[in-house]
């Protein structure tokens, strides 16, 4: 070959690489090199409670974080029975934030490794919510049901959910059980357990079932099943805003819900969205967010709004709240062990 010859073929070479070159260039020079983090994911495991509040709070977070920041929310949700979700996070379900009905369901996750730091020095003593244990009936009442001792009555269909799935249940029947030791110190001079394992076991006689959340207890109970519904008193302020007919009825002894909120460390540090889950949490404390959650029925945490809002909730003489029964730790053992109060009250024993 001559050498011009070769030099042709050279720049032939060149002029195709260059080709080559100027068609990917306009590609890499748009690509946005910060793309991956044009969107992050938040994953929110909650209780089936909290699903209506959570889903007109989950856009105004988005709006406000993309504004904030630039970046759009990829949501994921999941609403279940307290427990249900817990085992779920538990499972492999990676949630970065859990909101649930009991500390209990928490702690579950806590011991598993998957919560490292002190949950419950966070926001308000690790809560989000508030609200207290009530019956609700049929419009104007038609059993004339007053307290927790006209649940025994002969002929009264009671519903409320299992506690073996629902965090929801167990707060109605530390409620129940609560009221019975309430009742013991008034008769007898001091709390009685086998008095207020009775007391439990009366009310129960009379139970038409037992759903698997307090979402589904009251999705049974709007479409016609039983008498009278054992229920966070949130369910019922919400359905009452929405024109639905219930009455409410608070019961003297009844006990102070509190619901919790926690970061999922582990999930957070693989998906490496910390400042949004953190973000999230707060928003959730923000006075904004805690009217929110007060239209949906709930009682808000924080003190301003709590404040505020007071004139809109009972407060019964006999309220109590859950070291009354000795604290968390406690209750599981006495009453939801496998030999516990409940599981006696199950077995008729």
């Amino acid at each position: 070959m001559t050498n011009r010859l070769k030099a042709k073929a050279v720049s032939i070479t060149l002029l195709f690489c260059l080709l080559l070159t100027s068609c990917s260039t306009p590609n890499s020079s748009t690509a946005d090199p910060h793309a991956a983090a044009e969107e992050v994911t938040l994953v929110v495991g909650a209780y089936s409670v909290a699903k209506d509040a959570l889903q007109e709070l989950l856009p105004l977070f988005e709006a406000q974080w993309l504004a904030d920041t630039g970046q759009r929310i990829k949501l994921q949700e999941s609403y279940e029975a307290s427990g249900t979700q817990a085992r779920a996070i538990i499972g492999g379900f990676e949630a970065d934030i859990a909101i649930l009905a009991m500390e209990g369901d928490i702690d579950i996750i806590e011991r598993a490794g998957l919560i490292t730091h002190n949950w419950r020095e966070q926001g308000v003593h690790g809560m989000v919510t508030e609200s207290i244990v009530v019956m609700g009936t049929r419009a104007g009442n038609p059993h004339s049901i007053q307290d927790w001792d006209d649940l025994a009555r002969e002929g009264i269909k009671v519903l409320y959910p299992n506690p073996k799935t629902s965090g929801g249940a167990q707060w109605d029947i530390n409620a129940i059980y609560g009221a019975g030791l309430k009742q013991a110190e008034e008769e007898l001079g001091s709390p009685d357990a086998e008095y207020a394992k009775n007391y439990l076991k009366r009310i129960h006689a009379n139970i038409e079932s037992l759903d698997k959340s307090g979402r589904a207890s009251m999705a049974a109970f709007e479409y016609g099943v039983g008498d009278v519904i054992v229920t966070y008193e949130n369910e019922l302020l919400a359905r009452i805003a929405k024109g639905i007919e219930y009455d409410i009825v608070v019961p003297e002894h009844t006990i102070l819900i509190e619901n919790p909120i926690a970061l999922i460390d582990k999930h957070i540090e693989q998906h490496g969205n910390r400042d949004v889950a953190e973000a999230f949490y707060q928003f959730l404390m923000s006075e904004e967010a805690q009217y929110i959650f007060v239209k949906h029925g709930f009682r808000p945490v924080n003190e301003a709004v709590a404040e505020e809002t007071k004139h809109q909730f009972s407060n019964p003489s006999g309220i109590f709240d859950i070291d009354y029964l000795g604290g968390w730790d406690v209750v599981r053992e006495q009453l939801y062990s496998k030999r516990g109060i409940w599981y006696q009250v199950l077995a008729d024993l």
